[in-house]
C-alpha cells in the first residue's frame, strides 16, 4: 500500500529545503506498471519531477525534501508491481534547477542504446477477469481485457522501449474512454500500453474452414466466443488464435475428436496438453499439490505435468494383464465424464494449464470438462501465428477458426514445468518466462557481447551482454525447414530488440547441426571468433550458471546423460562423467559404447538398441539357447539378422555411442514398451519410467559393472541383461523389471560418482541432460549422493534437455574470453 500523503507530509517540516536526485532503476521495469507506481508513490511523498522509460530502464528525477526523497527511494522496491523485477536502484544528486516541473509527471520515453528488458506475457489478473464478466463494465465479454498487471508483453513487442507505438497494438488507436483510463493515475490501466475495448481494440471472429457462412441461430450463444464452447461440446475441432500462437482445441472427453485431431496433426502418441476452466475441474482428474497449484495460478500460467487420478481396482486390472495401464478417471467426489484414453497413452501424467487470457476464460465459462489445447501445427512444424497461414495449414484439421486481428509478433509456445524432488523443473521455457534475463555469476560482469546458437533439437539461442544472458523461448527441432526459418527470424528479432552485436559466437561442436553451420557462416561473414562447445560440457555449464557458481569456481563432477552429443574425440557421447569448470573439462568416465544399429533408425526403432546390446553381451547363439522361448527373442529372430550382423561387424551405419538414452530404449523395448517403433522423442523411456511403482517391493536392483579403460572408467550394462532376461523368463511383471533397472542404474551412477568425486577431490555434483527429466532416476541419484554428503546441483529455471544448451555455450565461451584472475 502507498503511504497516505497527509501522514507523509506531517512527518516533514513544511519549510524543509528542497534537494534533487536522479534515480535509475534497472531490471524488468517496462510494461509492468512500474511508472504508474512511481507516479503514485511520488505524489504520496509530495515530490515533483518526472519518470520516463529509456533504453536502459526507468529514470526518475525528483525534487523535494531530502527526508521525503529518502523515504520515496526506500519504498521503490517494496512497492514494485508483481511483474517487475528490480536488479539495481542507482541514485545521484542533481542540480535543483534541472527539475523544472511544478508537479510530478510521466514523461515521454527517451531512446538510446538498448539495455532494458522486455517482460514476459502474463496471465490475466483477477480484476481484469472480473471486468470481462461484469455486465456493467465496458469490458464485458471483451476477450482482450488487460491492465498494467497482466496481458500481452513479449508476444506483441517490436522494439524497445515498450510503448504502444512499438507493439502490434499500434494499429489500434485508443478510444476516448481508453485514453482517459491510460491518462488517469488512479486507474488500474494507467499507462497500460495494450489497453483497449470493444470500440477501439482488436476484434475476434468465427469462421468455417470450408468458407461456408455461419448461421447465427446454429448456436445458443452470447457471441462468437461463446459459440466456440458449443462447438467444442458438439465434438468439433476449433483453431483458436491466442496470445503467442494459434492452438487446436477439442473436447478432451471425446475420444473420436481427440483421435481425429491426432490424425490431422500426424501425432499418434505424443501427449496432448489440456486446459481446464478452474482448479476444481483439474482436481477432478489429477492430483494437485500446493506447489503445483501455485504454478498453475502464477502469472506465467505454464502447462504443469500432474499425476493422473486412478482407482486401485483399475490399476490392479492393468497389472494382471501385464500392461502399462494409467487410466484417467475422475475423482469419486466429482462425477464427470472420463477423459479420452488417447490423450497421454501409457503415461501416468497429464500436462494441464488454466486459462491465461480473457479469451480462454470466456470460451471455457460453460465448459465443465477439460479441453485439448495443443499447438496449431502439423507435427514438428512451428506453431502457426498468422491467420492466413493457419487457414492454409490447419484447414484439414479444424472445422472452425476463432481468429483475431492483432498481430502476433513473437511466436511463444506454452511453457511446460513439473515438480521434481520438491522443486520446479523447467521442461520447456517459453510463454510466461522468456525473455526474462538470467543473471550470470560473479566474474562474468565484463563479458563481451556473445551469441550462442544452441543445438539441433529443442533449440534455443542465447544472447549475452554485461553480466546477463537472455535465453530465447523454445523454438523446436531445426531438422524441419520451417522451424529453422522461424529460428532465424526470431534470432534477427532478438538482435534488433536488444541491439545485440556479438563480438564472438558459440555453437555446438557437432559439424552438421544447422545451428552450427549458421554460426560458422555468421563468424566468417562478420569476421568473428567462433567457439565450438562440446555438447555435454554445455549441459553442465548451464546448470552451474543457474546455481551462481562464479567464473573461477572449483571444478565440479558433471554427470550429463542424454541421447547423443558430438564428443571431443569425434565420437558420439551420451552418458558422460566430466570434471568440469567453465573454461574446460576432462572426461573421466562414460557409459560403455554400443552400436547405434542403423544410425538415426536406432532412435526411431527401440528394438535395434536391444538387439545391439544383446549381441554385444551374449551373441545370438547363447541368446537363443538360453532364452529362445521369449517373445522378445522370437520378435528379434524375424528381423533381417544377416544384414544387421553385417552392420554391427563393419560398423556400417552403426557407429558406437555411449548413449544413456539408447540404453533406456533398449530396456524399454525388451519389456514391450514401443518395441517396434517410437513416434516421438523419448517415448520408450517415458513409458518405461511410467511402469515403475516404488511403493511395491521390487527385489534386488539389476547389476552394472565398472571397467577400466586406460585412465577412464566405463559403466557397463553387460551384467544387467542376463538378469533381466531371466526375469522375463520367469514372468516377472514389467513394473518390477522397470523398477529394478531404474534403481540398479541409479546405484551404479551413484557409486561411480562417489568414487570419482573422492579421486578428484570434488564436493559438488551437477546432474543434467535430457535423461535426468526422468523423475525416478533423478530423485534416486540425488538422494543417494546427498546421503554421502555431496552437494547436488540440478537445473530448475532452465531445461536439463537441449533447451538449456545455448546458456551453457555462452558461459563457456565467455569464460574462455575473460582472462582468469591470478
Amino acid at each position: 500500500m502507498l503511504a497516505n500523503p497527509l501522514s507523509t507530509f506531517l512527518k516533514t517540516p513544511i519549510d524543509a529545503p528542497e534537494t534533487a536526485a536522479e534515480i535509475r532503476v534497472r531490471g524488468t521495469v517496462q510494461g509492468v506498471g512500474f511508472r504508474p507506481m512511481v507516479y503514485q508513490l511520488a505524489i504520496a511523498h509530495g515530490l515533483r519531477g518526472e519518470v520516463y522509460n529509456d533504453a536502459a530502464g526507468v529514470v526518475i528525477r525528483v525534487a523535494g525534501a531530502a527526508e521525503q526523497i529518502d523515504r520515496f527511494v526506500d519504498q521503490l522496491c517494496p512497492s514494485a508491481p508483481p511483474l517487475a523485477r528490480i536488479d539495481a536502484v542507482e541514485r545521484q544528486a542533481v542540480d535543483i534547477a534541472t527539475i523544472s516541473s511544478t508537479q510530478f509527471v510521466i514523461a515521454p520515453s527517451c531512446l538510446g542504446p538498448n539495455r532494458t528488458r522486455i517482460a514476459a506475457d502474463a496471465a490475466a489478473c483477477p480484476q481484469c477477469l472480473s471486468d470481462s464478466v461484469d455486465p456493467l463494465s465496458r469490458f464485458y465479454r471483451y476477450p482482450f481485457t488487460n491492465c498494467t498487471q497482466c496481458g500481452p508483453r513479449f508476444s506483441i513487442v517490436r522494439a524497445i522501449p515498450y510503448d504502444r507505438g512499438n507493439t502490434s497494438m499500434a494499429a489500434f488507436p485508443p478510444c476516448p474512454a481508453c485514453q482517459q483510463a491510460y491518462d488517469d493515475p488512479s486507474d488500474r490501466r494507467f499507462h497500460a500500453q495494450p489497453v483497449a475495448c470493444h470500440h477501439c481494440g482488436p476484434r475476434v471472429w468465427l469462421e468455417r474452414s470450408d468458407n461456408r457462412p455461419i448461421v447465427a441461430d446454429m448456436f445458443s450463444m452470447l457471441d462468437e466466443v461463446d459459440a466456440v464452447c458449443t462447438l467444442l461440446q458438439r465434438g468439433e475441432i476449433v483453431a483458436i488464435k491466442g496470445l503467442g500462437g494459434i492452438h487446436l482445441a477439442c473436447d478432451a472427453t471425446n475420444e473420436t475428436a481427440v483421435r481425429q485431431l491426432r490424425q490431422g496433426k500426424q501425432r499418434p502418441h505424443k501427449p496432448l496438453a489440456l486446459m481446464a476452466r478452474d482448479l476444481a475441474i483439474i482436481e477432478t482428474y489429477c492430483e494437485v499439490s500446493d506447489q503445483e497449484r501455485a504454478l498453475l495460478e502464477s502469472p506465467a500460467a505454464p502447462i504443469v505435468l500432474l499425476k493422473k487420478r486412478q482407482s486401485e481396482r483399475q490399476k490392479a486390472e492393468g497389472r494382471r494383464q501385464n500392461l502399462p495401464y494409467h487410466p484417467i478417471t475422475p475423482s469419486p467426489h466429482h462425477p464427470s465424464p472420463p477423459l479420452a484414453p488417447s490423450l497421454a497413452p501409457n503415461l501416468p501424467t497429464l500436462g494441464v494449464m488454466l486459462p491465461y487470457t480473457p479469451l480462454h476464460h470466456l470460451i471455457l465459462k460453460r465448459m465443465d470438462r477439460p479441453i485439448v489445447l495443443t499447438s496449431g501445427n502439423v507435427s514438428d512444424q512451428p506453431q502457426c501465428i498468422d491467420n492466413e497461414a493457419a487457414r492454409e495449414r490447419l484447414g484439414h484439421i479444424a472445422t472452425y477458426f476463432l481468429l483475431h486481428d492483432r498481430e502476433i509478433v513473437n511466436r511463444v509456445d506454452d511453457s511446460v514445468v513439473r515438480i521434481m524432488a520438491g522443486r520446479l523443473q523447467m521442461l520447456r521455457r517459453a510463454r510466461g518466462y522468456a525473455p526474462e534475463p538470467i543473471p550470470l555469476p560473479a566474474g562474468f560482469e565484463q563479458m563481451p557481447p556473445i551469441l550462442a546458437m544452441g543445438g539441433e533439437l529443442k533449440s534455443t539461442f542465447c544472447v549475452g551482454r554485461g553480466g546477463e544472458a537472455i535465453l530465447s523461448q523454445h523454438l523446436g527441432d531445426l531438422e524441419q525447414t520451417e522451424t529453422f526459418a522461424a529460428y532465424q527470424d526470431t534470432l534477427r528479432l532478438y538482435q534488433q530488440l536488444f541491439e545485440h552485436q556479438p563480438a564472438a559466437i558459440a555453437a555446438d561442436l557437432h559439424p552438421i547441426y544447422l545451428s552450427t553451420q549458421l554460426a560458422r557462416r555468421f563468424a566468417e561473414e562478420q569476421e568473428l571468433p567462433l567457439y565450438p562447445i562440446q555438447h555435454h560440457h554445455a549441459h553442465i555449464a548451464a546448470c552451474m550458471v543457474e546455481h551462481g557458481l562464479p567464473i573461477n569456481c572449483d571444478p565440479v563432477l558433471g554427470i550429463a546423460l542424454d541421447g547423443l552429443g558430438y564428443g571431443a574425440d569425434g565420437g558420439l557421447w551420451g552418458g558422460e562423467f566430466l570434471v568440469a569448470t567453465y573454461r574446460d573439462f576432462q572426461r573421466v568416465a562414460h557409459f560403455e559404447p554400443t552400436a547405434l544399429l542403423g544410425g538415426a533408425q536406432a532412435v526411431r526403432q527401440p528394438w535395434r538398441n536391444t538387439y545391439a546390446q544383446l549381441m554385444a553381451v551374449l551373441g545370438w547363439e547363447a541368446l537363443t539357447e538360453q532364452f529362445g522361448e521369449l517373445d522378445l527373442v522370437q520378435f528379434l529372430a524375424e528381423k533381417p539378422r544377416t544384414a544387421l550382423n553385417h552392420m554391427l561387424s563393419t560398423q556400417l551405419l552403426s557407429p558406437l555411442a555411449s548413449s544413456a538414452g539408447r540404453l533406456f530404449d533398449a530396456v524399454a523395448a525388451a519389456v514391450g514398451c514401443c518395441r517396434d517403433a517410437a513416434s516421438y522423442e523419448g517415448q520408450a523411456a517415458m513409458e518405461l519410467e511410467a511402469l515403475v511403482d516404488l511403493d511395491e517391493p521390487f527385489g534386488a536392483p539389476y547389476p552394472f559393472a565398472v571397467k577400466k579403460v586406460g585412465r577412464h572408467s566405463m559403466l557397463s550394462a553387460a551384467p544387467l541383461w542376463p538378469a533381466l532376461l531371466r526375469d522375463l523368463q520367469q514372468g516377472v511383471e514389467p513394473s518390477l523389471i522397470a523398477a529394478r533397472f531404474h534403481q540398479g542404474l541409479a546405484e551404479a551412477i551413484t557409486n561411480l560418482a562417489i568414487d570419482l568425486a573422492a579421486r578428484h577431490c570434488l564436493s559438488r555434483v551437477v546432474l543434467s541432460g535430457g535423461v535426468f527429466q526422468n523423475q525416478v532416476l533423478l530423485e534416486s541419484v540425488q538422494q543417494r549422493l546427498r546421503q554421502r554428503a555431496l552437494t547436488v546441483l540440478t537445473p530448475h529455471a532452465t531445461p536439463p534437455n537441449d533447451g538449456g544448451l545455448s546458456l551453457g555455450q555462452l558461459a563457456i565461451a565467455a569464460a574462455r574470453m575473460i582472462k582468469p584472475c591470478v
